[in-house]
């Protein structure tokens, strides 16, 4: 992981965003001061971005490449998700206030924005409209990811009787 420099950062311009999940419909000076004041981090093909367990006080949104998630629970391991561009990871741990409950490695080169709880925080009082809209698209993503896994959990279910649901 390597945070990316100043010249390389401003090189990284609002309307570039808008296209997003994460950013759709917030202001251009709202998406400007994220990138500005967040951290720009790259990673390399393989490189981890967090591990499970780890204590959280940030998420990420991709702004390049694709990142691929791993849900933990007990001793399973499951790939539930592969994340690109503009989408959020490790938003719902943090909004949770509990640890990874799983893992999040870089599945090209990619580059992130993260957006720790004191930035989360500033946005929250700096940008009070374009928070609002970003709540929205953050769980707009959490139902999005709520649904692939739910139609991940049915298709590996068999149901015995179609006529009825128990």
């Amino acid at each position: 992981m390597n945070t990316v420099n100043r010249t390389r950062k401003q090189n990284y311009r609002a309307d570039y965003f808008k296209s997003g999940s994460v950013f759709g419909a917030l202001s251009e000076p709202a998406i400007q001061f994220m990138i500005n004041e967040g951290k720009i981090l790259s990673y390399e093909k393989g490189e981890f971005i967090f591990e499970f367990g780890e204590k959280v006080s940030s998420f990420f949104i991709i702004i390049e490449g694709e990142v691929d998630f791993y849900k933990q629970h007990n001793e399973a391991i499951y790939h539930t998700r592969t994340v690109s561009f503009g989408e959020a990871l490790g938003f719902v741990s943090m909004i949770a206030l509990h640890d990874r409950v799983g893992s999040a490695k870089a599945k090209t080169d990619c580059v992130l924005l993260e957006v720790n709880n004191d930035l989360f925080n500033q946005f929250h009082d700096q940008y009070a409209f374009d928070f609002g809209i970003l709540i929205l698209n953050l769980a707009r993503d959490m139902a999005r990811a709520v649904r692939h896994v739910s139609n991940a959990l049915v298709e590996k279910e068999t149901i015995l009787d179609t006529t009825r649901i128990n």
